[in-house]
């Protein structure tokens, strides 16, 4: 796979926490499911990771594994589609882990901010003063330089972790990417090119390097990457001298910024299992009614004949979610004016809830059902996602000197 098809790569990762909600399915799923049918989707477990912060309770990650893999499964990610493996059974994220802390600042682990998040939210529960802890961004690097993923759907409070892996390519490549004699084999490189393709890599290169045209750069990409008679070193070589600098032997991901979908939960507050919230993707029908039925709403509708306001009342935050305009309007006229009472506003939540989790519940049923499949389905990924990570750690093994016999 030439580096412009791996640049349409995505990759993405989720912790094994057990059973997915609600929260997880508008928050992530929905977007896998879209982008599974418009990239190269790679979705993988990430279970190194839960230890990072839950190494005292490894007995609770296999069967968390292959719940969330059920889950997913469930909301439609399709393995025809997408590629699902799991971490610990490519252990190639683990040796070019190793080999990017060689050059990886420790200043730069540390400014990361989820880790002083989490080091202030979790240090009061265990011990995370450990390497593992620090160096996970590192391995988040890892795994997505593994598979020269072009794209990374995150959150906003994400994008540090793919500044960071920019920032660790961009250093790899600057200290591992200029072979001796790099420009003069780039210059002869353009020369094969032809003359009148080697005179317009000129003009994209130079109006990319003094002007900063993004344009220009993917249109000199495009035309190294529609040559059939050169090879693949001088096609590299091509592509690192159009930004300056050597051959790129890890690419740039870029951050494919995700909307903020926060699910509320039963109680008003972010949907979250720490919090005992969470309707999950696969709850009884019952269950669901009950606890949607039960949610806290307005505190100034004490009796039925007070009006109420949508905006002070977590369940309104889920008709916005789940509901039409016609809908939304006929609840926040019915509650200011207390024609309608809290459970006649519950009515077409629950019912919308219920919609939405039934092909859900359908689809899990035959993966609980052979979860032989399951790991069929695994297993299969994770020989696909080996196979493509071992040719990138090929690559950074020839370029840092260590392929010799």
């Amino acid at each position: 796979m030439s580096l412009l098809e791996a640049q349409k790569r995505v990759l993405s990762g989720m912790r094994p926490t057990g059973r997915l909600h609600l929260g997880h399915y508008h928050g992530v799923l929905k977007n896998w499911v879209r982008l599974q049918h418009e990239f190269d989707c790679m979705f993988f477990v990430a279970d190194w990771h839960a230890l990072t912060t839950h190494y005292e309770e490894p007995h609770v990650i296999e069967d968390n594994v292959w719940n969330m893999v059920i889950d997913w499964l469930a909301s439609g990610v399709n393995p025809g589609s997408a590629t699902l493996f799991l971490q610990s059974k490519v252990p190639e994220h683990a040796e070019l882990h190793l080999l990017l802390s060689m050059i990886t600042p420790l200043a730069w682990l540390e400014r990361v901010p989820s880790y002083k998040d989490q080091i202030a939210k979790l240090s009061n529960d265990r011990d995370l003063s450990t390497y593992g802890f620090l160096g996970y961004p590192l391995l988040q690097s890892a795994d997505i330089l593994i598979y020269k993923a072009g794209h990374v759907p995150v959150g906003a409070d994400q994008v540090p972790h793919v500044e960071l892996t920019r920032e660790v390519a961009r250093r790899f490549n600057h200290m591992y990417g200029r072979d001796p004699g790099f420009e003069t084999m780039a210059e002869e490189a353009i020369r094969k090119l032809g003359r009148k393709n080697a005179k317009l890599y000129r003009e994209l290169r130079t109006q990319y390097l003094e002007q900063g045209n993004q344009a220009s750069l993917e249109k000199a990409r495009a035309v190294v990457q529609e040559q059939q008679n050169i090879s693949l070193g001088d096609r590299d070589r091509l592509f690192g001298y159009l930004e300056g600098g050597g051959k790129i032997i890890l690419p740039e991901p870029q951050a494919l910024l995700t909307e903020n979908s926060v699910l509320p939960g039963t109680d008003g507050q972010k949907m979250s299992k720490s919090y005992g919230n969470e309707i999950s993707l696969r709850e009884d029908p019952d269950s669901v009614e009950k606890k949607i039925k039960t949610m806290t709403t307005d505190p100034a509708r004490v009796r039925r004949s007070d009006p109420g306001d949508p905006d002070k009342c977590p369940v309104f935050k889920l008709h916005e979610v789940y509901s039409d305009e016609d809908t939304k309007s006929w609840v926040r006229n019915g509650c200011t004016s207390a024609g309608i009472g809290c459970l006649d506003c519950k009515g077409p939540l629950i019912d919308a809830v219920l919609a939405e989790q039934q092909p859900m519940r359908e689809r899990a049923r035959q993966y609980e059902e052979n979860p032989d499949v399951v790991k069929s389905i695994v297993s299969e990924g994770c020989e696909k996602a080996r196979t493509i990570a071992r040719a990138t750690l090929e690559d950074v093994r020839s370029a840092m000197g260590l392929d010799y016999r």
